[in-house]
């Protein structure tokens, strides 16, 4: 890095720091510790109270960011003349600062007036852009910017990049109007989706937690296409991904701690450093050339085409929510109402809750074919999936996925609970951003953990019932996860292949045959004890033991004949424990399907 790259980077980092700071002076309504300018009370040294400490704090911190800005200055026009890029980012930097400066008067002298507020904050944002801007090109010098540069990157990065400073000033605008506690709870505004809307600061305060959901998910979007990439622009992607993340978390803990002013700052800090991430992303992927694996067609097969009829379109879009899948995970979560309700619960509360647990499922699996695409092509078992014949294109796959999540949180909030709603929704989050985006092609843990996501619907089913938690409804949690992967691995024997051919980590790729039987065995007796265990903590039936018991046996001897099965197989012939594997595959959705109804007949049984 060459003594001017460290320069610019030394001014971005005080001019970061400068903005915090002027965070922190306005969450701790310092805006006015010293009225006069530059100095504070006729001084250059505060007086000794927090105020005009604070307040001074961040002038000086400016003031040291414009004297390096002057360097850079300075450096560009005397030794980088030639480089027209250093040369003109280097020249306009100082008359932006001088503009800075004179702003930050301004609202001094307007007794911190909200626009004049947001129009500091914008001017520093647009600053701290063009020096992260200055510093890339000085790091990359040299390297000549490539024929075929990752636009789409560039475009997504940049639109991303906008959005969130839109979100940014719209935050600095509702403190400004004093409208952060319009609602004094999170994320649902006196305790609902859509809340009354009478007041202006209520309009505010609403209108930036859905422009901030929708930034969210436009983030969202930027992360999985960075993950496609490699090298710097994916760990860009993904560091803007969980930054933003920590910016929600955050944004809650500015409701719960009525402004506290440590949060607030922290907030405004967050929202820099995801400014800054998305504009470093933009930089560098204008000097990255499109990854070879992109340049593929989408559709991946030679007699792709979309699909041409209406009924050809309604039958791609109900594929790419994996309707058996969905199947499955309904077929828990009505019998888990039963128990939960100790009787027959209401009809159209039932409707209500599978229906919006259809739709946060559904668009998940859309949203995990989407990131899946590339890789769905190279198996023979997802060949045929929309995404990759070319019957649905990708961004109406991403659309739909996240359009139906966004209806399930309103349709479940609405006509269910608030916490069923929230339920539902972070079983897509987990499943996308952890097991399909995170663990599934780097972990051979990847669905062992993911699982999680698959035993959420159990929840869904008892929070809608009873409106909370409790321990039984966490052991049939534990269940659906200590069942889900000796089911999946037996499936992941059938298709090791596959699996191997898209570099998929699953246990049978990297463990092989014995340990993934193995495997099974040990997570099958888990979970025979898992379901024993219900029968006291969820003060069930004999009937329900009978089965706990017979089911669970016969699960149990499968996993062991396929233990041995594949310990008596020679090493050429593991081949022939793939059907064993599929008929404990089969068996296991049975398996879930007769326990989780003994469960509900039982419960009619003794309360009907």
């Amino acid at each position: 890095m060459s003594r001017l790259a460290r320069l610019s980077l030394l001014t971005t980092v005080l001019t970061f720091l400068a903005v915090t700071a002027g965070g922190l002076v306005r969450a701790t309504g310092s805006g006015l510790g010293c009225p006069g300018w530059p100095r504070c009370f006729g001084r250059w040294i505060p007086p000794a109270n927090a105020h005009s400490i604070i307040e001074m704090s961040h002038r000086y911190l400016v003031s040291l960011s414009i004297w390096a800005a002057v360097a850079v200055c300075v450096s560009a026009l005397v030794w980088h003349r030639r480089d027209r890029v250093t040369f003109g980012l280097g020249l306009a930097i100082v008359p932006l600062f001088a503009a800075q400066a004179a702003l930050g008067a301004y609202v001094v002298h307007r007794k911190l007036t909200a626009w004049t507020v947001v129009a500091h904050l914008a001017l520093a944002m647009i600053v701290v852009g063009l020096l992260i801007l200055l510093t890339v090109h000085l790091v990359a010098r040299g390297r000549a910017l490539p024929v075929a540069a990752d636009r789409r990157m560039v475009n997504l990065a940049s639109a991303a990049a906008l959005s969130a400073f839109g979100l940014m000033l719209l935050g600095s605008y509702v403190t400004g109007r004093g409208a952060g506690l319009a609602f004094t709870d999170w994320p649902l505004m006196h305790g609902r989706v859509i809340p009354d809307l009478s007041e202006t600061t209520r309009v505010l305060q609403f209108s930036h937690r859905v422009v901030a959901a929708l930034v969210g998910l436009f983030v969202g979007y930027v992360v999985i296409e960075a993950r496609r990439r490699t090298g710097a622009i994916r760990r860009l992607g993904e560091l803007a991904g969980a930054l933003f993340v920590v910016e929600i978390i955050v944004g809650g803990l500015n409701v719960m701690t009525r402004l506290h002013s440590a949060v607030v700052t922290t907030h405004l800090a967050l929202s820099s450093l995801i400014w800054g991430t998305l504009v470093t992303l933009i930089a560098v992927a204008r000097r990255t050339p499109v990854p070879a694996a992109l340049t593929v067609p989408e559709a991946g097969l030679v007699d792709a085409r979309p699909a041409s009829s209406v009924a050809e379109r309604v039958v791609a879009y109900v594929a790419l929510t994996k309707p058996r899948i969905v199947e499955l995970l309904l077929i828990t979560t009505v019998p888990t109402m039963v128990v939960a309700a100790r009787g027959v619960p209401s009809g159209w509360l039932v409707l209500a809750t599978l229906l919006g647990g259809s739709l946060a499922a559904g668009g998940a699996n859309a949203i995990n074919m989407y990131v899946d695409r590339d890789i769905d092509r190279l198996m023979k078992r997802t060949r045929h999936r929309p995404l990759v014949t070319g019957a649905v294109p990708p961004a109406n796959a991403l659309f739909f996925g996240i359009t139906l999540n966004v209806l399930a949180f309103v349709e479940l909030a609405n006509l269910v609970n608030p916490l069923s709603a929230a339920l539902a929704v972070s079983a897509t989050l987990f499943y996308v951003f952890v097991y399909t985006l995170w663990l599934k092609r780097s972990s051979v843990s990847n669905i062992v953990i993911g699982g999680a996501a698959g035993a959420v619907p159990v929840l869904v089913g008892w929070a809608a019932v009873t409106g909370s938690l409790g321990l039984a409804p966490l052991v049939l949690f534990a269940i659906i996860f200590w069942w889900t992967p000796p089911h999946f691995w037996a499936l992941a024997i059938r298709y090791r292949d596959d699996y191997a051919a898209a570099d998929v980590p699953m246990l049978p790729v990297v463990g092989g045959f014995r340990k993934t039987a193995r495997q099974i065995v040990v997570y099958t007796v888990l979970l025979w004890a898992l379901t024993l265990l219900f029968y006291p903590v969820g003060r069930m039936g004999d009937l329900y033991l009978a089965a706990a018991v017979f089911l669970g046996g016969i699960f149990t001897y499968q996993a062991f004949a396929l233990w041995r099965r594949v310990v008596d197989a020679p090493p050429d012939g593991m081949r022939d424990a793939s059907g064993a594997a599929m008929r404990l595959f089969g068996y296991s959705i049975s398996y879930l399907a007769l326990l989780f109804a003994a469960m509900a007949v039982d419960q009619l049984i003794v309360h009907g």
